[in-house]
């Protein structure tokens, strides 16, 4: 969500600042707008988590508020520091700060405090059925539930048990606490539902073993929105159904006119991946991909390690939107917007990919020629810099053909050619290898070609990028597909991981780019000419470079929008 200011054309509201605006207007909650962003580190954020993030802290900045951070950690059986952490890094790297760091284990004493009141008040109770038993007494829809036999033991008993519950007397699993609601409630989670279970298998990341018993997400989230003071607790639409029950955990104790209001949106699915946490993780565990970073996970730390800009980002989750609608979004959508973000920031920069040596065999043996050329014709402002012409080039094998078709525009026998920023070129040949593999092409070059000099304007119809053999620099690249080969492996009654795309990752050793590389940074970005945008990876050493493909320069989406 983009920041408001006098000279931006003003957007039509979407349904959420629509309601903020209108809660603003209505003086509710002392005209404070507080939002907060409520994930629970248990994995890695992806771009859904993105399209969040961009809502919650977008909604805080466009209207004065604060938007704190809390982490959701009820579960210590999946969730760890190294979470927390991730979880941080990304949120800044979007662009965003936020006002405090909160946890839901900070609120651990004082959910405790109220569930006790609710038992003491004959709203809750301890269930010794197990997890079976009381899935089925929930019923359906349509019928109505069962009653618990431990429903309506005595107070007394059940404030017994709960201390039990947290003092390492009971085992994990063996019982639960659950309001008291209505078992013939239309709505299925107002059946009961369970407020506290106990687990003692795992210590929590930041209380260890001093807790065995701990709450529910239904419960302990919206009590904590309301400690805090959240006036718009903004979720997915998953969670429509959640919202009496969340309102009415709130009705038991607020003890002022302010209330918090939860306000739900479509979440964000892309074509060709997976947004669930667990089968992402079960693609690190089984190694299927390098890891919660893999330049082909739709994770922050994946898109970031291939070369998305947090612009490009934000800038996809503004055309998309925030409704009450699910869709399917379109993964060339998301490139679409690389595209468009990069092409205004990118270095042009030569990289050859499947070199074949070019010999200009009329240009001297000796000679080292410095050609300018222009950094991004897009941004006037970012100059231009030297790279070196000799004798001995590399050029792609595709951009020769011996035998070529009429409307081959690139390198054959007899045809001009200009190569990019130096001179216009004829090839006069090539030499084969034994098993008729082409090892040379030969071509002569028009000094009076060069940037400047009198027949540097003559027109040829192909234009081809290059690097000197003599300067340039080997690298490793890394060309990254879609991580899925159908559109919706979600769907798909087969198991995700027989869907994998086998050409997700192709690695090309021996590729060489233009000299004013070295020294290029990690996470550096180009667009390596006639060829797409890159990166430069983290494992990039002084010894050795390795590029990531970020996209191709083919833009799919954009042709589709002009039809």
């Amino acid at each position: 969500m983009e920041a408001k200011t006098d000279d931006t054309p003003k957007k039509s509201l979407n349904f959420i600042e629509a309601f903020v605006e209108q809660d603003l207007k209505d003086g509710k909650n002392d005209g404070r707008i507080q939002t907060r962003f409520p994930p629970e580190p248990n994995g890695y954020l992806h771009i859904g988590h993105a399209k969040a993030i961009c809502l919650d802290f977008g909604i805080a900045r466009n209207y004065n508020g604060i938007c704190n951070l809390r982490f959701d950690d009820t579960n210590p059986v999946k969730e760890d520091v190294e979470y927390v952490d991730s979880i941080k890094e990304d949120i800044q790297w979007l662009g965003y700060k936020w006002e405090n760091v909160y946890y839901a284990s900070d609120y651990f004493q004082q959910l405790w405090d109220l569930a006790v009141e609710l038992i003491k008040q004959g709203k809750a109770y301890i269930d010794e059925q197990s997890a079976e038993e009381i899935a089925k007494q929930k019923g359906t829809p349509t019928v109505s539930g069962i009653e618990s036999p431990y429903r309506n033991r005595p107070i007394s008993e059940n404030l017994e048990l709960f201390l039990k519950m947290n003092s390492g007397e009971i085992a994990e699993g063996a019982m639960v606490l659950r309001a008291k609601i209505d078992m013939t409630s239309s709505n299925m989670h107002f059946r009961d539902p369970l407020l506290y279970r106990v687990i003692t298998s795992h210590p929590h990341h930041r209380t260890g073993y001093t807790w065995k018993a701990y709450p529910m997400y239904d419960y302990a989230h919206g009590q904590s929105d309301y400690f805090e003071g959240v006036t718009h607790s903004l979720c997915t639409l998953e969670f429509e159904v959640h919202r009496p029950l969340y309102d009415w955990f709130i009705d038991q104790f607020k003890n002022s006119d302010y209330r918090p209001r939860q306000i739900e949106f479509n979440r964000l699915n892309l074509t060709y991946t997976v947004m669930s946490k667990r089968k992402m993780l079960l693609l690190v565990q089984e190694a299927l991909v390098i890891g919660w970073d893999d330049p082909r996970m739709p994770t922050i730390c994946g898109l970031r390690r291939r070369g998305y800009s947090p612009e490009a980002i934000h800038n996809f989750i503004d055309k998309i939107g925030y409704t009450k609608f699910e869709a399917q979004n379109d993964i060339g959508l998301l490139e679409h917007a690389v595209r468009e973000s990069l092409n205004k920031t990118a270095t042009r920069v030569n990289a050859v990919l499947n070199p074949v040596k070019l010999i200009v065999t009329n240009y001297p043996a000796d000679k080292v020629e410095m050609m300018e050329t222009i950094n991004n014709p897009e941004d006037e402002t970012a100059g231009v810099r030297t790279i070196p012409f000799s004798r001995e080039l590399y050029i792609e094998r595709e951009d020769f053909m011996e035998d070529a078709p009429k409307k081959f525009f690139r390198m054959t026998p007899g045809q001009e050619v200009r190569l990019k920023s130096a001179y216009i070129v004829k090839c006069t040949g090539c030499k084969k290898d034994e098993a008729g593999e082409i090892e040379e092409i030969y071509c002569e070059y028009d000094e009076l070609t060069k940037s400047g000099m009198p027949e540097s304007g003559r027109k040829v119809k192909g234009t081809l990028h290059w690097v000197s053999a003599q300067h340039a620099l080997k690298a490793e690249v890394r060309l990254y597909d879609r991580l899925f080969s159908i559109e919706n492996p979600s769907a798909d009654p087969r198991d995700f991981r027989e869907l994998l795309n086998p050409d997700s990752l192709k690695v090309l050793h021996n590729c060489f780019v233009e000299p004013t590389l070295k020294g290029a940074k990690a996470l550096e970005q180009f667009q390596f000419q006639r060829l797409g945008y890159f990166n430069v990876d983290p494992e990039t050493t002084a010894e050795k470079l390795i590029f990531n493909r970020t996209v191709s320069l083919k833009d799919s989406w954009a042709k589709e929008q002009q039809r």
